[in-house]
């Protein structure tokens, strides 16, 4: 048994990609899912076969002597669950598809009364399967996608983290009220602003109802390569800093063993943050933690204010005219050298310590920014409170902050805290170095340390510096440009929501993704869905622009937004259909 939750590890866990009915391909990749480091490992069941061949899987993998548990995914059809139950350790269902017909997305008004007769029904089914669960010993994990609630649920709630957490409550509810205890929640969006709200939100609707069940985190369809790192880092990273998760997933559309060492990263740089400096900050002036509002601010040039937060790239040693050939399609709108900010045409402002700007009085109505860490900040505050006074008089002043802290992202929020205390409005660029040798290492750790900030609203700009030449210019800045768009601050690139695959997708998804980047890659202004099947795929790219979505053996759906607009392509003329698509509603470029 390897339990969850409590004072448990974090639990790492992957799916399989593999038909379920065949037995050898599946236990083979299982096991390289195990030995790569999983706990768990989740199994696709499509119908009555596959869940009868958990028996068979299970003891294979017994024989060769492993016994880590089974997780079976369950969707539509809950005969399968109570088939699947029997043989494995865990059953994931879907609560917007298990009971709940299938969703039509079309709008239906529930009366109060319709509303909960349909609760009723749900807890006549749900408690039988709830007590044959209970005899099988097996764990239940109830996990709700953005992307399948039931038309109920978006009647009255709509596709919001409110309408996502309560479609979970209702299940949760009568677990407690028949003292169902073996419960893991999961609650995922491919949009990583959504999945940690509204994590959130459930944690505290939890605790209002007296609930304590440990909590699966993942960013669904995160996608592959460093998009997919950087996305899952800066999700997952935002909820791990606020002391929740007890499982995580790291979605890759790769080979799923490949997930479990990205995953393994991430829990071990949070361990890192273990016995930090101490950090003091105001018991007020919490940004919402339920709700986007980013942080107000006074505009400075194009920082703060309206502005989307910029990237400023740190040029070491090197000059602008040096970098300026090689500063590829993701342009910096400024550059650090040294005691120096410099904008692309060269023209430059002075970066001053907190000491210069109170007593030097010659850079006064200069533009001008101001380097600090909070430890810095608050021990000069207390020799010069008078600084305060100044620092809020100025309209000319930019903020560099850097943390030395082990956890960064603690002593950074406290930052922003004791500034919305003091109402001083002005921009902040968040500054971070590290010392990495690996690009996949410095991507966890940036995204999981500062990505959490960006979608508390807290950050008018980003730098990166990293003392190991190993890491070029290109990947700090553009690594720095992926940070802000995974925290949903700012669009650079195309943004393809690519999912992980499972054992219903019937076509290679991973080299079905990389050739719709590299068609597409130039069309910087859309988000474009790449999914394996229709169980989820619809729903999970709810805020795509275009959709392409496996629809049986060799086929394709098309979708414009959450509509479908071309049905059954031949999968070899998908990529040139969609193409299509884009082209006649006017949203294609030329490269």
């Amino acid at each position: 048994m390897v339990s969850v939750g409590g004072d448990q590890p974090i639990r790492i866990q992957s799916m399989t990609d593999t038909d379920t009915k065949e037995t050898d391909a599946t236990v083979e990749q299982i096991i390289r899912i195990i030995k790569a480091g999983a706990d768990y490992v989740r199994v696709t069941v499509k119908d009555t076969r596959d869940a009868e061949n958990l028996r068979f899987i299970k003891k294979e993998l017994v024989d060769r002597g492993y016994d880590n548990p089974l997780v079976g995914d369950i969707h539509f059809n809950p005969k399968l669950a109570e088939i699947s139950a029997r043989y494995i350790s865990k059953i994931r269902i879907n609560p917007g598809n298990f009971y709940d017909k299938r969703a039509s997305f079309k709008p239906k008004v529930y009366t109060d009364e319709e509303y909960r007769d349909e609760l009723k029904n749900i807890e006549e089914l749900f408690v039988p399967f709830l007590q044959m669960l209970k005899k099988s010993n097996t764990a239940l994990r109830i996990g709700a996608n953005q992307g399948s609630l039931s038309d109920r649920v978006m009647s009255r709630y709509g596709d919001t983290p409110t309408g996502i957490v309560e479609s979970v409550m209702e299940f949760l509810r009568i677990c407690k009220k028949e003292d169902f205890q073996h419960v893991v929640i999961s609650i995922k969006s491919s949009n990583t602003r959504v999945m940690v709200y509204t994590v959130r939100l459930l944690c505290f609707k939890m605790r209002l109802e007296d609930m304590s069940y440990p909590l699966h985190l993942g960013v669904t369809e995160a996608g592959e390569g460093e998009e997919g790192r950087i996305r899952s880092a800066v999700g997952i990273g935002a909820l791990l800093a606020d002391g929740i998760g007890d499982t995580i997933r790291v979605s890759l559309t790769e080979s799923p063993e490949r997930e479990i060492p990205v995953a393994r990263k991430l829990i071990s740089h949070f361990r890192s943050y273990y016995n930090h400096q101490p950090i003091s900050a105001p018991l007020h002036a919490q940004t919402n933690p339920f709700e986007y509002e980013r942080r107000s601010t006074r505009p400075v040039l194009n920082m703060g204010g309206q502005s989307l937060p910029v990237v400023v790239a740190d040029l070491g040693e090197r000059s602008l005219a040096e970098i300026l050939p090689i500063r590829g399609k993701l342009i910096p709108d400024y550059f650090l050298q040294g005691n120096k900010i410099l904008d692309i045409q060269g023209n430059y402002y002075p970066v001053i310590s907190l000491e210069e700007y109170l007593f030097e009085s010659t850079r006064w109505g200069r533009m001008k920014f101001i380097r600090t860490n909070k430890q810095e900040f608050d021990r000069f505050m207390a020799m010069h409170p008078e600084i305060m006074t100044k620092l809020k008089q100025t309209r000319k002043t930019v903020l560099i902050l850097e943390s030395y802290n082990r956890n960064p992202f603690a002593e950074l929020r406290a930052f922003f805290m004791m500034l919305e205390t003091h109402i001083w409005k002005v921009p902040v660029i968040i500054h971070r170095k590290y010392n990495e040798k690996s690009l996949e290492d410095l991507q966890i750790k940036a995204s999981a340390d500062l990505g959490g900030l960006f979608i508390d609203g807290y950050g008018d700009g980003l730098c990166l510096t990293d003392d190991d030449e190993s890491i070029t210019f290109t990947e700090l800045k553009d690594l720095s440009f992926g940070i802000l768009q995974a925290s949903r601050m700012r669009m650079s690139k195309t943004e393809f929501i690519s999912c992980p695959g499972c054992g219903r997708t019937l076509f290679d998804l991973q080299e079905t993704t990389r050739k719709i980047k590299e068609h597409f890659g130039h069309l910087s202004h859309l988000k474009i869905g790449i999914m394996g099947c229709v169980v989820n795929g619809p729903g999970e790219m709810s805020d795509a622009d275009y959709g392409f979505v496996g629809a049986g053996k060799n086929n394709v759906n098309l979708y414009k937004g959450q509509k479908l607009v071309k049905r059954h392509i031949p999968y070899e003329n998908a990529v040139e259909e969609l193409e299509q698509l884009i082209r006649e509603n006017g949203d294609w470029n030329d490269k």
